[in-house]
């Protein structure tokens, strides 16, 4: 299928891309890596009249470790950039892993994390693990900037609170005292498949007890979601198989899935369940995994 017609700007600084944004207004879209609004465009979904390429802004591609601030990932560093880094595979292996897990290396090759987190999909597998891990965001646009944490980017299916004018330019994942982190996916085939739920966790234990523990949920809602009544049920009490389990019961209560192709939201909250306790033995028992 062929692209409808549009005019193409790649803006050599932030602010003039920022401009152009607020100047064409609704017309315009950011292109990123393209690997889903291009093919939205040609299948008709899309039909912007100015597509507002990103591929000059090189700040926004890097992934470095700040010190008192933390990990600091540009929203153009794409998935597989994520898989190699270093520094997150030092610290972070479970947002490395999530990312391999994701669609197809030729797909990991250009489609970015600013992208994947502006799609707004409610099954995208980054949202869980990054929230998890209390990422925050910074949105850049003609009126200034504004830090958020990631979990309040999201309004619903493929909707964000980013402004028109805006462009989301990093992540970052804060200095933390977590013992670890897992994000396990479940999909209908085992390479590339789109979660039929996603579960991530990050918990901080001190003498076998658990002192903090944050989970999240993709493809439960319309949003990720955190299961705070699980989180709340296991803080300040002792690592057990059976306090494990009792936490997934909680969270899968907690989740508002919908039956669809890939799965029916029953089946989605037995996999929350089941896939909650996993994740959380996981990550107590071998890190950031």
């Amino acid at each position: 299928m062929y692209l409808p017609d549009f005019d193409y700007y790649a803006p050599d600084s932030l602010a003039e891309t920022c401009e152009a944004l607020e100047r064409f207004g609704a017309k315009a879209k950011v292109l990123s890596g393209g690997s889903d609004i291009i093919a939205k465009m040609k299948s008709g979904l899309l039909s912007p009249e100015v597509l507002i390429s990103l591929k000059k802004l090189e700040d926004l591609k890097k992934i470095d470790y700040v010190s008192g601030k933390g990990v600091v990932i540009g929203a153009l560093s794409t998935h597989n950039d994520l898989v190699n880094s270093k520094i997150l595979n030092d610290k972070y292996l479970s947002v490395s892993e999530a990312a391999h897990n994701m669609a197809s290396n030729q797909i990991r090759n250009i489609g970015t994390v600013g992208g994947n987190l502006c799609n707004a999909v409610p099954s995208a597998d980054l949202p869980p693990i990054l929230i998890a891990l209390g990422a925050t965001i910074k949105l850049v646009g003609t009126k200034g900037e504004r830090v958020m944490l990631l979990e309040d980017l999201f309004t619903g299916p493929m909707k964000t609170v980013i402004a028109e004018n805006e462009i989301l330019t990093e992540i970052v994942i804060p200095d933390q005292s977590s013992t670890g982190s897992n994000y396990i996916k479940f999909g209908l085939r085992r390479s590339g498949a789109l979660a039929v739920v996603g579960i991530a966790v990050a918990v901080t234990v001190n003498g076998g007890t658990i002192t903090e523990a944050k989970i999240a949920i993709g493809a439960a809602a319309p949003t990720p979601i955190r299961a705070r009544e699980a989180e709340k049920f296991l803080q300040g009490k002792t690592i057990s198989d059976d306090l494990l389990a009792e936490a997934g019961v909680i969270a899968s209560g907690e989740s508002k899935p919908i039956s669809d192709i890939r799965g029916s939201a029953e089946y989605r909250r037995d996999l929350i369940r089941v896939l909650t306790r996993r994740a959380l033995h996981k990550a107590i028992n071998e890190g950031h995994v």
